[in-house]
């Protein structure tokens, strides 16, 4: 079957040579029980090529199981996959077979592949390796006979260096990747959706389709899509909807766009967190800046030494040189203030400060552990936020099920 006939079939709109190229190998490996791999970025449809790789099989008339990995709670998805015996956890009142269970001789699309917990991810190397795995309470092994075609919208090679991803795992899924474009790199097939959308939304809700304005037309081909087809889809039933005139001319059209720049666009937002932020490198941050705070203390220091002590302070320099020697300073030994004159009364001295909090409270070591850092930082947002683990996560820039693990890691109250 060529390109032409697969998106005929699948209903797949766009000339795209990328997009070709996709669905070119796809129908290439279909015939295999290759696994496959497929990246590109949230919202370009990659859920449509392991339909187009299972019905172009000797296994379409099998299982076709679709699993969203990234919305199954961590404690139990590996019963979801692998299934479980009767009493083997908690609620387990029944046993049940697993979706590799199920779709023996058949195809298993797993989306968001990349959130899979670790101790998943080991289970499925196993099955990918020798076709075999074992129910949860269960001694008892399995075979299976299971295509796997995997998905994600994550930089792999940065999951697998942050300790999220296996490496072994990662390629032995991607025996063979197929990478779907964005819909900026797709700027010719852009109109030609928006057209498609446009006929099945006025059909949807009985009323004459929309249709661009040349101006219109040039507006939705200069713009990036961070959404892809999604937005697009999304942005098509919006106007459809809402807009009584059927043509639609730029200056309307650019009312329904989002500008990038804007620091409260949603879609820049998730975007960012999505890309600059991970659990690790939350961490990273917090050491960094501590370290900016030590630099620019050694540079006041070494400042103070280079004009032989007769650099004027000012108040916030003062009170920060203050409080070093809060930490350092013996009872009984004198302390220079280092205020500018009239200044004394608004910092206390060190030593006195030193008495007045050794009164107050007893000294105790402060932990320089990550794994305490982090508790407390999980801790503060989890208070801020009343124990709303959404607001939580998206305060401390983690996904919700991450910080679901961690809470349970740290014994914290949910």
């Amino acid at each position: 079957m060529n390109v032409q006939q697969i998106k005929q079939r699948f209903g797949i709109i766009g000339n795209s040579v990328h997009l070709n190229r996709a669905l070119e190998v796809a129908a290439q490996v279909a015939p295999t029980d290759i696994s496959v791999l497929v990246t590109g970025e949230s919202g370009t449809g990659k859920e449509i090529i392991p339909q187009v790789i299972h019905q172009l099989s000797s296994r379409k008339h099998g299982e076709y199981i679709a699993v969203n990995c990234g919305a199954i709670p961590e404690g139990t998805i590996d019963s979801e996959l692998f299934g479980h015996e009767k009493g083997s956890f908690t609620g387990a009142t029944g046993g049940r077979d697993g979706y590799f269970q199920v779709a023996n001789g058949g195809t298993i699309f797993l989306d968001e592949v990349a959130e899979l917990p670790m101790q998943t991810q080991v289970r499925l190397l196993r099955v990918l390796e020798t076709g075999e795995f074992i129910k949860v309470g269960s001694s008892k092994v399995i075979k299976t006979n299971v295509r796997v075609v995997a998905a994600t919208n994550e930089n792999m090679q940065r999951a697998i260096q942050s300790g999220k991803f296996r490496e072994d795992l990662f390629y032995r899924l991607s025996t063979v990747p197929i990478t779907l474009p964005s819909l900026k790199q797709r700027k010719e097939d852009i109109h030609l959706l928006f057209r498609k959308f446009s006929s099945d939304f006025a059909d949807k809700y009985r009323m004459p389709a929309i249709r661009l304005a040349d101006d219109a037309v040039q507006l939705i081909e200069a713009y990036t899509w961070p959404g892809n087809i999604r937005q697009l889809k999304n942005l098509v039933e919006q106007l459809s909807v809402i807009e009584s005139k059927r043509e639609i001319d730029s200056q309307t059209l650019a009312s329904y766009i989002p500008k990038r720049e804007e620091p409260g666009s949603g879609l820049v937002k998730a975007s960012t967190v999505q890309e600059n932020f991970s659990e690790r490198e939350l961490m990273y941050k917090f050491l960094f800046d501590m370290k900016n705070d030590l630099n620019d203390l050694k540079k006041l220091v070494a400042e103070l030494i280079s004009k032989g002590g007769d650099m004027q302070l000012n108040p916030d320099q003062a009170a920060m040189m203050n409080r070093m020697y809060n930490d350092v300073i013996v009872p009984g030994e004198t302390a220079t203030n280092l205020l500018p004159p009239g200044k004394e009364e608004s910092f206390p001295l060190a030593e006195e400060q030193y008495a007045q909090d050794f009164q107050e409270h007893e000294e105790v070591e402060e932990s320089l552990s990550l794994e305490d850092r982090e508790k407390e930082l999980i801790q503060k947002a989890l208070e801020k936020h009343r124990g709303k683990r959404k607001y939580a996560a998206e305060e401390l820039g983690i996904s919700e099920r991450t910080l679901y693990r961690k809470i349970k890691e740290f014994n914290l109250p949910n």
